[in-house]
């Protein structure tokens, strides 16, 4: 963890604790979320295979031709929504939660809200 700054080593420790207990089963994936500064990434993963089964960003080609956003909050409605419904198309209802280390606020909020909105449960 040499090169990363204090910012990024708090949130890799909290991520190391949240995933001792969070696994993602084929019958119950895991929805894990990632921002960075520009972009919001959400993805369903099958842990005991290791495969995303399910994924959507704010790099997607749906994103870029809409309108663009007018903030980053939107974008991550966005995703949250895209991701459910992609679940959804693959038969996925439920999923565990993985906030990857970020709080549960802002942005990892309202995609969480959104892929709810869309179908999701967890």
């Amino acid at each position: 963890m040499g090169s990363m700054n204090i910012r990024q080593q708090a949130r890799i420790k909290r991520k190391k604790r949240v995933r001792k207990k969070i696994y993602g089963t084929p019958q119950q994936p895991r929805l894990s979320v990632f921002r960075s500064a520009r972009h919001t990434y959400a993805q369903v993963i099958d842990d005991t295979v290791g495969r995303t089964l399910a994924a959507a960003s704010t790099m997607d080609p749906e994103a870029k031709s809409g309108p663009k956003f007018e903030n980053k909050v939107e974008a991550a409605k966005f995703v949250g929504k895209l991701v459910g419904e992609r679940a959804l198309g693959k038969g996925i209802k439920k999923v565990v939660f993985d906030r990857n280390g970020f709080l549960y606020h802002g942005r990892i909020k309202f995609l969480s809200e959104a892929a709810r909105e869309a179908g999701l449960i967890f």
